[in-house]
This record gives C-alpha cells, sequence and structure tokens, in this order.
C-alpha cells in the first residue's frame, strides 16, 4: 500500500478497539514469568553451553598474540574461539567498529575471544585465563581536548543550515545571550543485557537474540558470518529493554554464532554489564553554543545553535541541533554540528537521540532568554511559536499545538502559582517550578506485515516487529481487530521472527504508527479477499461483531475463511508527504522541584506531561511509554553520567551501582496528558509517534526547575549538589 496521500475516514475511525484503553495482551505472560526472553530460550532436546566473553583491556592498538591453552585445560571447558582465530571479517553495514575478527583494537572492551563450557560459571573462570599481548597506540578520549581539530561531519547528516543573516542579526539584537552547555556520556542502562543463543543446522544458523531491529541484525550477521542471510533465522519475541542501544548488531550475537559452530551445540551468551557500556553504545557527549537575540518585546530576530560530539572514525554526530531548525520563529537562523574522532566505544542512538541531548541545551537557554526580557517563559515561547518550517516557511507542518500543550498544561499545573526565583520555602526546601518545550519528529517506516483468517474465526497477525516492552503486542492486535470487526480476543499476534514479514521495528519513535499502518495494510487486503470469496462488493463490505455485511446478507468471518483459511499480505510504502508537510510531535513538559538549602539536594515532587502526537492508539500504553521518558528525563538532568578516564579511553562507572538511574518510585506524582487531535498527513492510523517525545525537554524542565529553586543556573549535566552548593542561599 502506498500511502502517498492525507488519510481519509476509514475502519480506524470507528475507534471501537483502537484508542481504547486495552490491558497488554502480553500482560500475563511477563507476569508470570512465561515470556521468554533471548536468554531464556529453552528447547529440551537441546544441551546448551555457556560462552562469556573476553574484552580488550586497551582502547587502541593491536594484538599480537592470544595465549588460550590455559583456558582451554580448565574444568568444563568445551572450547574457545579468538578474534585471530576468525580473522578479518567484513564489518556488517550499520556498526562503526568491527564486533570480532582480526587484530586491530578500535576501543576499549572490543572483544577479543569467548570461552565456552558446560556452565557459566565455568566459563566465566576460564575467561580470566586468557593472555592476550597487545601493541598499545596513543587514543584521544576527551572530548573538550578534540573539539579544536573536529571536523564538519558527512553531508547525509545535514551538519549545517542558515537562513536570512544571523550575524548580523544577532549583532543587532537589543536583548541577546550567549552560553555553553554541555551533556555527558550516557549508557542505554536497559534492565536485560544484551544476549543471545546460536543453534546451527548444517549450514543454517538459527539464534535467539535481544533486538529492537530483526532485519537490520539479520542482514549485519550474514555479512558478519559471510554467508547467505536466506540461511539465518532470528528470533525476538520479547526484549527487556533497548532505548537504541540494540537497534544495531551487537556481539552477543556474533560470538554465540562462532561458538556454537566451533563446538557443534547451542551456546548462551550474556555481555556482563561493563561489557555493555564499553562494548556496545552509548550517547556521546556535547558541548553546545547557543545564541538568540530578540527584540524588546520578546520577538526573536537571530538563533543559533552550534554542537560538538565525538565518535569513532566512520561514525556519526549527536545531531543535537535539529529541534532548533523548526522549534521556534525567527528570520535569520543558524545550525552546525562537528564531529571530533575519538576512540571511546561507538557513540550512537540512545532515547531520543538528537533532540532529547539538544533540547536539554536549547530549552535552558530560552529559559534564560525570557528571564532577560523580563517575560513568562510560556509567555515567550507562545510569541515565537510557528506553523510553517522557519527554514523554509512555503511548507507547513501538518498538525502542530505546541501552544495548546503549553496553554493547557500551565492550567493543570498551577504555573500562576511560580514564584520568583529563590523566593519560595518550605522548612529547608527550596521550591521552584519549571518548563520546557517538548519536540521531536514523527518519522515513518515501510512495514509489513501478515494476517491470517481461519475457520474458527481467528486473527493472526505475523510481523517481525519487536516490542521492546513498548506495548507493541497489544496495539497490533487492537488494529487488527478494528479492521476485521472482532474483539481483541479473537486476535492472535506473533512478532519478532524474521520468517515473518520485515517491519518498522522499534526505534526512534516510529515503531507504532509504521508497524500499525503496516497491519491496516494487510488487514485491507485481508477485507479485500473476504468479499471477493463471498462475492461483495469490498467499496461497500462492513465488518463487525464478527460477521462481514453486505446490504441484508451477513456472513460470519469463520464461515467465510472456510477450512484453508485466507490471507492478506502487504507492505506500507510512503510518499512525498514528509517532504510537502514537516511532521513533528509537540508537548510540554513542567516539574516542580525542592531543593534542600544546607546540602543542595534535588528530589522531584511532581511532574507534569501533555503531549500532541496524533492519535493515541491505546493510552494505557502510550501513558507507560511517558512516564517511563519522563524518568529517564530525571536521570539525564540529575544523576546519569559515564565518567571517562581520559588517560585510558574507558567508562569508570560501568555497571548499575556506579551508574545512577532513578524509577518511578523516586517521583512521587507524574501525570499524562493528550491532546485529543489525529493527523491524516501521517499514517492512515492518523497517529505519530510518543514514547521519545516524553523524554525531549525534560532534563532542561528541571533544570529550570531548578533555577526557579534556588537562583543558580547550572548548563552542565548532570546536575548534582556540589554544582549548587556553593552558591545556595545563606542558611536563616
Amino acid at each position: 500500500m502506498q500511502f502517498d496521500k492525507p488519510a481519509t475516514t476509514n475502519p480506524i475511525d470507528q475507534l471501537k478497539v483502537v484508542g481504547k484503553p486495552v490491558h497488554r495482551i502480553d500482560g500475563e505472560l511477563k507476569t508470570t514469568g512465561r515470556a521468554m526472553y533471548a536468554y531464556e530460550w529453552h528447547d529440551p532436546g537441546l544441551r546448551y553451553a555457556y560462552g562469556y566473553p573476553v574484552g580488550s583491556a586497551f582502547a587502541k592498538g593491536q594484538i599480537t598474540s592470544i595465549d588460550s591453552a590455559a583456558a582451554k585445560k580448565a574444568p568444563g571447558v568445551l572450547g574457545v574461539v579468538t578474534t585471530l582465530d576468525v580473522g578479518d571479517l567484513q564489518k556488517g553495514k550499520l556498526n562503526t567498529a568491527k564486533l570480532f575478527g582480526g587484530s586491530e583494537i578500535q576501543h576499549y572492551h572490543q572483544a577479543v575471544a569467548v570461552v565456552v563450557a558446560e556452565t557459566f560459571e565455568q566459563a566465566r573462570a576460564a575467561a580470566a585465563l586468557i593472555r592476550v599481548d597487545y601493541v598499545r597506540e596513543k587514543g584521544a578520549f576527551d572530548l573538550k581536548a578534540a573539539m579544536t581539530n573536529a571536523e564538519t561531519p558527512d553531508p547525509s547528516t545535514e551538519p549545517e543550515s542558515s537562513a536570512g543573516d544571523f550575524r548580523a542579526a544577532f549583532a543587532a539584537a537589543p536583548v541577546a545571550i550567549d552560553a555553553e552547555y554541555t551533556t555527558p556520556d550516557q549508557s542505554h542502562a536497559m534492565m536485560e543485557p544484551h544476549a543471545s543463543i546460536a543453534a546451527w543446522n548444517g549450514d543454517e544458523v538459527t539464534v535467539w537474540t535481544s533486538s529492537q531491529m530483526i532485519d537490520w541484525w539479520r542482514s549485519d550477521l550474514a555479512i558478519t558470518l559471510g554467508m547467505d542471510k536466506e540461511k539465518v533465522h532470528l528470533m525476538s519475541p520479547f526484549i527487556g529493554g533497548g532505548f537504541g542501544g540494540k537497534l544495531f548488531l551487537r556481539v552477543d550475537a556474533v560470538l554465540a554464532a562462532f561458538a556454537a559452530k566451533a563446538i557443534g551445540r547451542p551456546v548462551k551468551v550474556a555481555l556482563p554489564r561493563p561489557m555493555i557500556s564499553n562494548n556496545t553504545t552509548h550517547r556521546p557527549a556535547t558541548v553546545q553554543r547557543i545564541r538568540i537575540g530578540a527584540e524588546r518585546d520578546g520577538k526573536i530576530t537571530a538563533i543559533a545553535h552550534e554542537s560538538w560530539s565525538g565518535d569513532l572514525r566512520g561514525g556519526g554526530p549527536e545531531t543535537a541541533v535539529m529541534q532548533t531548525r523548526l522549534l521556534y520563529a525567527g528570520e535569520n537562523r543558524m545550525t552546525a554540528m562537528k564531529l571530533a574522532t575519538l576512540d571511546l566505544p561507538e557513540g550512537n542512538a540512545m532515547r531520543a537521540p538528537g533532540e532529547a541531548p539538544g533540547l536539554m541545551a536549547l530549552e535552558i537557554a530560552v529559559d534564560e532568554m525570557a528571564e532577560k526580557l523580563g517575560m513568562d517563559p510560556i509567555e515567550f515561547r507562545i510569541k515565537n511559536d510557528t506553523q510553517v518550517d522557519p527554514e523554509n516557511p512555503e511548507r507547513p507542518f501538518s498538525h502542530r499545538d505546541l501552544i495548546g500543550c503549553l496553554k493547557l498544561g500551565a492550567e493543570q499545573f498551577g504555573w500562576d502559582q511560580r514564584a520568583r526565583p529563590a523566593t519560595r520555602r518550605e522548612g529547608n526546601w527550596m521550591i521552584g517550578m519549571g518548563v520546557a518545550a517538548a519536540f521531536r519528529n514523527n518519522l515513518v517506516m515501510p512495514s509489513g506485515a501478515r494476517v491470517r483468517l481461519d475457520q474458527d474465526g481467528v486473527v493472526t497477525v505475523e510481523t517481525d516487529m519487536t516490542d521492546i516492552g513498548t506495548g507493541s503486542y497489544t496495539i497490533i492486535a487492537q488494529t487488527a481487530a478494528e479492521m476485521m470487526g472482532v474483539g481483541v480476543d479473537k486476535v492472535a499476534v506473533q512478532l519478532g521472527d524474521s520468517r515473518f514479514p520485515v517491519s518498522a521495528g522499534s526505534g526512534g519513535q516510529f515503531g507504532a504508527n509504521s508497524a500499525t499502518s503496516g497491519v491496516y495494510a494487510a488487514c485491507v487486503k485481508l477485507r479485500d479477499a473476504v468479499a471477493s470469496k463471498l462475492g461483495f462488493n469490498s467499496a461497500d463490505v462492513v465488518f463487525e461483531n464478527g460477521e462481514v455485511r453486505s446490504g441484508n446478507r451477513a456472513v460470519a468471518l469463520a464461515e467465510a475463511a472456510g477450512h484453508g483459511g485466507l490471507v492478506g499480505e502487504d507492505t506500507i510504502e510512503w510518499g512525498d508527504l514528509t517532504e510537502t508537510h514537516q511532521q513533528s510531535t509537540f508537548g510540554g513538559h513542567f516539574v516542580e522541584v525542592g531543593v534542600d538549602i544546607a546540602t543542595g539536594e534535588t528530589r522531584i515532587r511532581r511532574m507534569l506531561a501533555v503531549c500532541a502526537a496524533g492519535r493515541i492508539l491505546n493510552p494505557i500504553t502510550a501513558r507507560s511509554q511517558v512516564i517511563g521518558a519522563m524518568t529517564m528525563g530525571a536521570g539525564g538532568a540529575l544523576s546519569e553520567e559515564l565518567a571517562v578516564d581520559t588517560r585510558h579511553g574507558f567508562f569508570v562507572n560501568h555497571d548499575l551501582a556506579g551508574y545512577e538511574v532513578p524509577v518511578h518510585a523516586d517521583i512521587p506524582r507524574q501525570q499524562v496528558i493528550f491532546m485529543d487531535e489525529t493527523d491524516p498527513y501521517s499514517s492512515p492510523m492518523k497517529a505519530k509517534g510518543v514514547g521519545e517525545l516524553g523524554l525531549c525537554g525534560v532534563s532542561a524542565a528541571i533544570a529550570n526547575a531548578i533555577y526557579n529553586a534556588t537562583g543558580v543556573r547550572v548548563r552542565d549535566y548532570p546536575i548534582t549538589l556540589d554544582k549548587l552548593i556553593g552558591d545556595l542561599p545563606d542558611v536563616a
């Protein structure tokens, strides 16, 4: 199905199932422990062995030799596979560094071997016996030190943009700010580690793994193993969190495949927590400079946002300036990104890449500008709203209600009770409120599905779409139920299998909208097949209550399917609507904090997110997405930072004891409001993504609330008490 015109009235608009608060259809499996995650997959007929990875002790250099003799003699050991054994392998298309193979070391904890034994404990003990000799090379590990040598990234990342004459307009602006902000390296810190099981059958391999993007992994695993993609089968029905860290093929799958081949038995490999931080991907640190100039009435006349980040050679930038190109009006504009080559582990997509760290800076700068103008921060944002792409005014937004989000949020949060900075006290606590705009682009991806109708009237959906805890199973079931006129209890959903049609996968906030649109397209084919078999005119058929009707004739779906059943399969493809109309999601984040006047300790008291993200497919699962994202935003603001050892090039706090993430229990009250809207330009579902929108802007709202509470402005994340305590008011 080609989606190249705005959606008109269609079966989804009935909203009998879609849009309703349906509880997760996979919830019972998860709460009873019967949902089988990658490392837990078990076939009673197979004897599993356990692999334990060995990571490089240096960040950059060459391996000269690997001595595995002692490890091979250790109790229970079945085999050892080293990076020198397999030799140079072709790198997957979506990986920046080689995952395995050859003598070159590109980053700390790059995999150099895997030890396989009868038990996990035996494999781990034997792995400590591996001896590796290196020739160590000097590396670059400090972003600020490398900034002077940073270069303009690949043009495909759109590293620069401009409109009007920024420099002249900024110089002439009667009110202006020019400030630098920093965000640190951060880890995905998902609960489930990167884990895989591999089993060979002749020259074919099956891998049970934890992957957000089945087809991406399958393609790159085939390249890495040097085999036909059709002989690689991936399974990933349940995933315990990914947040971008499982978008691209990781080394656990590669090691499991090589190990299983070497010993002739299925092998389980899970990356230990330190290797998750140092071997996989992370959000790279940024240094951002923002300049804003305005008239005294608050109208922005000049805005510029520059960002520096680092990655391995061949990598890409953290696209932290993208939201600044679209969020606020202003005739004279400039954005730019610079990329430094660093020899740290790979920087890549994490929890709303681009907008999340970009808004951490921009939305503080906007508050600072509002204060300098003597304006309320919400009033300033509303004054500079735009309904067109500021860099291309002929290109309108498909639907934009940032103003509605900010106004409703202010009313619901009690914004009129906000006091001047450092003036509100409750005992030892200084109380403050903060706001930030939320923005995330609406992305869409081709997505396929196959829908079967059987003789019992059961509709089964098959797609390689994944569920990373977001509710994919449920909204896909709701879509099929709405389209085929049955209850959710009559829909079975099968996900995460590479034998199914290729879907959008989970990432970039494109998963829900794209995957349900693919199911919509497949259901249209199935509806046509039902109508054709019954001799109905497909233009006037009604699917309702388990029947299909045309005029005064009605037939049960079970009867229509017959013994052979019926199948519909299709893929949603996208036309140029994303080019003719800017498609984005918007919101307002409101936060109240308390800061201890003696210690500088910050506590979040309450949070509100107001989201405008098209049709909400399921308010329960959407709310869960947003409050989870809000909690991540609290971590980004207050605690999350990978500490870099700039001598040796690794992240020191590489476990969940040293890398602190907040949980819902840390925040007494979280509220989410969804604006009632649809966007027919987005998809036949008229929906958009919402999960990452819930994160974008949160950290800045917290930072702004801390300033309102204390009068202390911190521009370097995370905002820890040591950055506050020296400037707090005297204890009275």
